[in-house]
């Protein structure tokens, strides 16, 4: 169960998965919460948080698969899509839908589902709703936007979200955090 941060109400609460990624967060005196992987650890320990204390804004920080060739660097996502709920048919059961896209305003398009995508085959078909790929922000942006505090969704390229991805994640993780935590120091502080 992820530990939640003492919060003040004038500071953002920084969002990450894993410890890895928030090694280079921990020195910039903002709360840090580390959820765990994947959109119901994500949106439970941020449900959870905010029902403690309320941040000035939910930012989650993360690494994200690149979808498409030649995306890298950090990036603001505007819009977030669940890539593994099948709404369509959800909708055609019960008339209702269940995983709306989330608009958060200018930026690339973030799909989050909770696998790992490491095939081509995927990388492709999701390449076509999206730029980015990631296990959590869904569920972030989800339970913060529940909650009505504003949420930005912060993600550096760590793999290209094919064969490669377990070991380029693995590989690249450490230097993420440096650039995550550049972005903070540069946007938040």
């Amino acid at each position: 169960m992820a530990t939640i941060p003492d919060m003040d109400p004038g500071l953002p609460l920084l969002v990450v998965a894993v410890d890895e990624e928030a090694e280079h967060l921990h020195d910039l005196g903002l709360p840090v919460l580390v959820t765990g992987a994947g959109k119901v650890n994500a949106a439970t320990a941020v449900a959870r948080a905010l029902a403690v204390g309320t941040p000035a804004e939910v930012v989650n920080l993360g690494t994200a698969g690149g979808l498409v060739d030649g995306v890298s660097g950090t990036h603001v996502v505007g819009r977030v899509v669940q890539h593994d709920l099948d709404d369509a048919a959800l909708i055609a059961l019960t008339g209702r839908s269940f995983s709306p896209e989330l608009s958060l305003g200018e930026g690339p398009t973030l799909a989050t589902g909770d696998v790992f995508v490491a095939d081509s085959t995927v990388r492709a078909t999701l390449a076509q709703r999206a730029q980015l790929v990631d296990m959590e922000g869904y569920g972030v942006a989800h339970a913060a936007g529940y909650a009505g505090v504003p949420v930005r969704l912060v993600k550096h390229v760590s793999d290209p979200s094919d064969e490669t991805a377990f070991k380029s994640w693995a590989e690249s993780v450490a230097a993420c955090s440096v650039h995550l935590a550049d972005w903070a120091r540069g946007n938040l502080l």
